[in-house]
């Protein structure tokens, strides 16, 4: 079980990202934006900023689900110091 630090938002690490993060799932970041909360990620995790983040916009094939709803705005979107953040692979299927 993951303890909760209070204030942050709950970071969810996809598997594709495990690696980087030495196999960390869940981390809680500090952070007003999803790109305060990917620069934070790098700066714990370097290396990582990469694999999210093409440009100024979220890596084509990810999204952002910050607490039950997936964010149309990416990397400015605001996030809350209790929300949860999921980066999600996009699922094909045919």
């Amino acid at each position: 079980m993951h303890r909760r630090t209070p204030n942050m938002a709950r970071i969810f690490i996809p598997p594709l990202l495990r690696p980087v993060t030495g196999g960390r799932d869940i981390i809680d970041v500090a952070g007003q934006t999803v790109a305060e909360i990917v620069a934070e990620l790098d700066r714990q995790f370097p290396g990582i900023q990469s694999r999210l983040v093409e440009g100024d916009r979220i890596k084509p094939g990810l999204s952002v689900g910050i607490g039950s709803r997936v964010s149309a705005r990416g990397l400015t979107s605001k996030v809350g110091p209790d929300d949860e953040v999921h980066f999600l692979p996009a699922i094909g299927g045919g």
